[in-house]
């Protein structure tokens, strides 16, 4: 049988069967879904912040109400542990009625004293965003901007990672019947050279990625050559340093958590575990403990902590980095291989004496492995949590909350939390530095990313003007 190039699938991981499959859209597909956009932007922009925020709260509901269905379909997608699927509808419907509640007060217009009758700085829509969505977190990467996006009244149209296209068509459903304008928002069944002709296309006005450094690159480079703006969250190795006088209990049973959630598929997931010498072989002892409690199995089964990984391909990724540095020295203190006789499983893992340059040190690891690197104090553990090539998050944990504060301080990352688990909130910007990306999603600073800061200065002058340069 001819194998068929021109479709996606939708594989369960848990077992690799082919739940759907879905045809690729050609040029004259694109385009028909990009004018739907623009028509829909052009009734959208006119509408009030309390429109937008009534559709936007229509939208939690519809989520809220197809909750245990939407996360089904992401355990099946993609594999996560049916439990957090559900966590993550929901987390999707909190920043939903979050930007309905704050949307207008964040894009408020601010008056400026100037020797103008009157002057003002106002946030209008800049048009169509595209987003390139990864397949980690199908719905909340892809609500994480839209919501934003859209409550300051954008369109948006979505090209998301290809093993999700069934999430990414519900997705569009379930916008739809928030009764949004039609068109305003669309899924994109494309793959990686037609997701570059859609950046180019005049139509769109901005671009969001979450994905690979790699992938951010490009996406830079083609968005820069076409002048758009772009918010770019890349790939991460968050560290998570454990200093001398830490609550060894919290911090170990938090670090297994935070290197183990989404089967430790996240960019924010704990990587580096960083610890002082003194405290490394309690911790490490409390640490282990934790890992090996976790239970590992059918992501369908609530009880199930770790699912399997999304693909074979980062299945093998991850055993190689592993074999790499246990070659190099490592200590395997639990887990270390592949689990089961079926699925992309991996058992959640605990390496030490890691140096960095192993594998699982110098990059980014992308499932339930976790890396322990000793240093002799705080001083040094600064050093090498910023001795990365990323800067997304990190945890940081310690009694002393002065000493918490100024060490975080000097961490080289987009968020620190002390003595707490990185996550990403609607109340606090989310992104990164170095190649974790540029540009901020969530909070005040998200939304003031895709408008345009428009000055409005209206005379006559009540004073002679300042000399300008231009």
């Amino acid at each position: 049988m001819a194998i068929r190039t021109n479709v996606i699938e939708s594989i369960n991981p848990a077992t690799g069967e082919v739940l759907a499959r879905f045809d690729l859209m050609n040029d004259g597909d694109i385009s028909r879904a990009l004018d739907d956009a623009a028509r829909g932007f052009a009734s959208w922009r006119g509408t009030t912040f309390a429109q937008r925020a009534e559709r936007l709260r229509a939208l939690a509901r519809v989520l809220r109400a197809n909750a245990d269905r939407y996360g089904r379909l992401i355990t099946l997608e993609m594999g996560k542990p049916i439990t957090e699927a559900r966590a993550e509808i929901e987390k999707c419907a909190w920043n939903c009625d979050y930007y309905a509640e704050h949307g207008e007060e964040f894009l408020r217009d601010v008056p400026v004293t100037t020797n103008a009758k009157r002057s003002l700085v106002a946030f209008e829509p800049l048009g169509i965003v595209f987003a390139v969505m990864p397949w980690n977190y199908p719905f909340w990467q892809v609500i994480r901007f839209a919501a934003p996006a859209l409550m300051a009244g954008n369109g948006a149209v979505l090209k998301h990672a290809s093993n999700v296209p069934q999430s990414a068509l519900a997705l569009e459903e379930a916008i739809r019947e928030a009764e949004f304008p039609d068109g305003l928002f669309r899924t994109l069944l494309l793959q990686g050279a037609a997701a570059e002709r859609v950046i180019e296309d005049p139509r769109v006005r901005a671009v969001t990625l979450t994905g690979s450094s790699v992938t951010g690159q490009r996406i830079a480079e083609i968005a820069g050559r076409n002048l758009k703006k772009a918010v770019l969250e890349l790939g991460g190795s968050d560290a998570y340093v454990v200093l001398a006088d830490a609550d060894l209990d919290a911090a170990a049973t938090t670090g297994a958590r935070a290197r183990n959630q989404n089967t430790g598929q996240s960019c924010i997931a704990a990587k580096r575990f960083i610890v002082v010498d003194r405290v490394a072989a309690d911790f490490e002892r409390r640490f282990v403990a934790a890992v090996r409690s976790l239970r590992i199995g059918d992501p369908l089964d609530p009880s199930t902590n770790i699912g399997p990984l999304a693909r074979p391909d980062l299945r093998d990724a991850l055993e190689r980095q592993v074999r790499e540095s246990v070659g190099m020295g490592a200590r395997v203190v639990t887990g270390g291989k592949r689990w089961g006789t079926s699925g992309n499983f991996y058992e959640p893992t605990v390496l030490a004496d890691v140096t960095d340059d192993m594998p699982v040190f110098s990059e980014e690891t992308f499932g339930p492995v976790a890396a322990i690197r000793t240093v002799r104090d705080a001083d040094e553990a600064v050093r090498v949590a910023n001795a990365s090539p990323y800067g997304l998050g990190a945890s940081l944990w310690t009694r002393d909350a002065s000493l918490g504060d100024q060490l975080a301080r000097r961490i080289e990352a987009g968020s620190v939390f002390v003595n707490g688990m990185v996550a990403s909130d609607p109340r606090l910007p989310f992104g990164g530095v170095k190649q974790s990306g540029f540009g901020r999603e969530l909070s005040s600073f998200g939304i003031r990313e895709f408008v345009n800061i428009k000055t409005l200065w209206i005379g006559p002058a009540a004073a002679p003007q300042a000399p300008t340069a231009e």
